[in-house]
C-alpha cells in the first residue's frame, strides 16, 4: 500500500485566566494547604488580559500568524514582547477568549450540565453570531440562560463548579452523578474543556483546509485526560463525543493514552490505519488540560512574571492516503522506546533517533527539522525546568559527534540549523512533536525542507504503575508525487510477472 499523507493540521488556543485561579492544580492545591497564602494573593496582579495573551509572541507562532524562525527574532524572555498586528484568527487556527470558550462548552454539553447565566448567554450568542465557525445549529445549543439565583443555588446545595468571568460568577457546571468521584462537577469541568477545545481544533481544521466533516472516518483523540464513571474511569469516548459535535456523522472513534508521548502514538496508529487500507481519512486530535492551567505559576510570580500558563491548547491532524502532493508519514521509520531500551539520555535519544534513521540508511544530518518537546523555554526556565528543546537539540548533535556524522566544532551550528524553538504551552501532550507538523507541511510543498522527524516522550512513571519512560518517533517526508512507497507494484506489472512466469513453465515443460 502507499504511505499515508498529513492533509491538513489546527492549533486553537483558549484563553482562561479564570480557570487558572480556579481549576489549575497549582492553585487548587495551595488553596487547600495554604488558603492565606502570599501567592494566591498575588495572583490576581500577574493574570494576563485577552490582548495581552494574543500579542504574546509564542503564542502567535502556535496558531500559525508567525514561524518559529520569526520567534527565534526575539530576544528572550519574549513576555515583554509583542508581535505588531497580531490577530486573533492565524492561519492554522485561533485564539478564543474565556467567555466565548465557556459558550463553546455549553455547546459542547449533551446532558445540560452547563448552566450559563441568561445576560451573559445573550452576549455569547451576539459574539458567535460573528464568528466564522460557529453555524446557526451550534448557536441553537447554547439554549436559554438561567437566573443567577439558580445558578448559586447549585453551587451551594450540589457542590456545582462555579464558572467566572473577570471574578465574576457567570455560571457553573452541575455533578452528572451524586456519589461518583469520575462524574463529580470538577472532572466534569476538566471533560468538558478537553471536549470543547478539541471541538474548536476540529472546526478550525475543517475550515482552513477545506475539509467536508463526513468525508471523516475515524477519530483519534490523545489528550492527557480520561473520561469515565467510577466502574471504568478511563473508559473514553472523547474522540466520538468531540466527532458528534463537529459533525462527523460518518465517523468513529477511540482514544489513546500515553502521557505526553500520546499524540505521536496516535499520529503513527491513524497512518498504519490508512496505509493499511482500513480507513481513508483519520484525524488525530486532542483537547486542553485545565489541571496545567498555572503549573509553574508560583516561580512565575516570584520573578513578577505574568501569569503565562493561561491558555488551554488543542489540535487536529487530518491523515489520508497518498495524493501525490501533501508530506507523506513513513511508517517504516518509526523509533521506539522498548521496556528494554533504558532511561538513560543516550539509550533514550539512540532508540527514538538514530535507530529509524539506520534503518533508512540516513545520517543525523539527513533530517532538515527535528520537532521534539516544543515547550515554550519562556515558561520553563523561570521554574528551573531550562530550555527543554535546545536541550533535546544538544543531545541529538552530541550523538551525531559521536557518530562522526558532525564536527565537533559544528554541533551549535548543527542545533540551530535542524532545531526549533520552543513555541507550545506547558500542557503536557500539545508540545510533545505534533506543533510543528502544520508548518512542516508547506515547508515541505514550498521545497524548504525534505524530511522531518515528530518525536514524542512520555513520563509513565507519573501513574505510579511503571518507573518505565516512553517515547515514539516517526519520519514526515516531502512526496515524490509517486502516490506509491516502491513496496507495491501495479496491477499491469503483476499480469506481465505472470505471463512471465507461465512462458518460463511452458518452456520448460517443452524442453522436457
Amino acid at each position: 500500500m502507499s504511505y499515508a499523507v498529513v492533509k491538513g493540521a489546527s492549533y486553537i488556543l483558549a484563553h482562561t485566566p479564570d480557570l487558572v485561579v480556579h481549576n489549575g492544580t497549582t492553585q487548587t492545591s495551595e488553596r487547600l494547604i495554604n488558603p492565606t497564602s502570599e501567592y494566591l494573593k498575588k495572583l490576581p496582579e500577574f493574570l494576563r488580559s485577552f490582548d495581552e495573551a494574543m500579542k504574546y509572541p509564542p503564542n502567535q507562532v502556535y496558531i500559525g500568524n508567525i514561524t518559529p524562525e520569526d520567534l527565534a527574532q526575539y530576544e528572550m524572555p519574549w513576555h515583554d514582547k509583542v508581535v505588531e498586528n497580531a490577530k486573533r484568527y492565524g492561519k492554522l487556527g485561533e485564539i478564543m477568549p474565556q467567555d466565548e470558550f465557556y459558550g463553546l462548552i455549553k455547546i459542547s454539553d449533551v446532558f445540560d450540565l452547563v448552566l450559563l447565566e441568561e445576560d451573559f448567554t445573550e452576549e455569547i450568542k451576539k459574539k458567535f453570531s460573528d464568528h466564522p465557525l460557529m453555524d446557526n445549529g451550534l448557536i441553537e445549543r447554547l439554549k436559554e440562560g438561567e437566573k443567577e439565583e439558580t445558578i448559586k443555588k447549585y453551587i451551594k446545595e450540589q457542590n456545582a463548579e462555579p464558572l467566572y468571568s473577570n471574578d465574576v460568577l457567570v455560571g457553573c457546571i452541575k455533578r452528572a452523578h451524586d456519589i461518583d468521584f469520575n462524574l463529580n462537577a470538577h472532572t466534569i469541568m476538566e471533560n468538558l474543556s478537553v471536549k470543547a477545545s478539541g471541538v474548536l481544533a476540529l472546526l478550525n481544521l475543517f475550515n482552513k483546509n477545506n475539509i467536508n466533516p463526513m468525508d471523516i472516518d475515524y477519530v483519534i483523540e490523545c489528550s492527557e485526560e480520561a473520561c469515565g464513571d467510577m466502574n471504568q474511569r478511563g473508559g473514553g469516548n472523547f474522540a466520538k463525543a468531540i466527532a458528534e459535535i463537529a459533525g462527523c456523522k460518518n465517523a468513529t472513534g477511540s482514544d489513546i493514552r500515553g502521557f505526553c508521548a500520546a499524540p505521536t502514538h496516535a499520529l503513527i496508529e491513524a497512518a498504519a490505519l490508512v496505509k493499511a487500507g482500513v480507513y481513508d481519512n483519520v484525524i488525530v486530535a486532542a483537547g486542553g488540560a485545565t489541571a496545567k492551567l498555572g503549573m509553574n505559576g508560583k516561580d512565575h510570580v516570584k520573578k513578577s512574571i505574568p501569569i503565562l500558563e493561561d491558555v488551554l491548547g488543542g489540535f487536529a491532524i487530518l491523515i489520508s492516503k497518498n495524493d501525490g502532493e501533501s508530506p507523506i508519514l513513513r511508517t517504516d521509520l518509526v523509533g521506539r522506546h522498548t521496556v528494554g531500551t533504558g532511561s538513560s539520555p543516550q539509550a533514550v535519544i539512540t532508540s527514538l533517533i538514530t535507530a529509524p534513521l539506520d534503518k533508512g540508511e540516513l545520517k543525523i544530518t539527513d533530517v532538515d527539522k527535528y520537532s521534539v518537546e516544543m515547550q515554550n523555554p519562556d515558561v520553563t526556565k523561570p521554574a528551573g525546568a531550562g530550555d527543554v528543546p535546545l536541550s533535546n537539540y544538544k543531545m541529538i548533535g552530541a550523538l551525531g559527534v559521536k557518530r562522526k556524522e558532525i564536527e565537533r566544532k559544528e554541533l551549535m551550528n548543527f542545533v540551530k540549523k535542524h532545531g526549533l524553538c520552543g513555541w507550545a504551552p506547558t500542557q503536557g501532550h500539545i508540545p510533545s512533536g505534533v506543533p510543528y507538523i502544520g508548518f512542516a507541511i508547506d515547508d515541505m510543498k514550498n521545497g524548504n525542507i525534505k524530511r522531518a522527524m515528530i518525536v514524542g516522550k512520555g513520563s509513565l512513571f507519573l501513574g505510579r504503575m511503571t518507573n518505565l519512560f516512553d517515547g515514539v518517533s516517526i519520519i514526515m517526508e516531502k512526496n515524490d508525487g509517486k502516490e506509491k512507497d516502491g513496496i507495491e507494484v501495479s496491477e499491469n506489472e503483476i499480469k506481465r510477472i505472470i505471463a512471465q512466469g507461465m512462458r518460463d513453465i511452458a518452456s520448460h515443460l517443452l524442453e522436457e
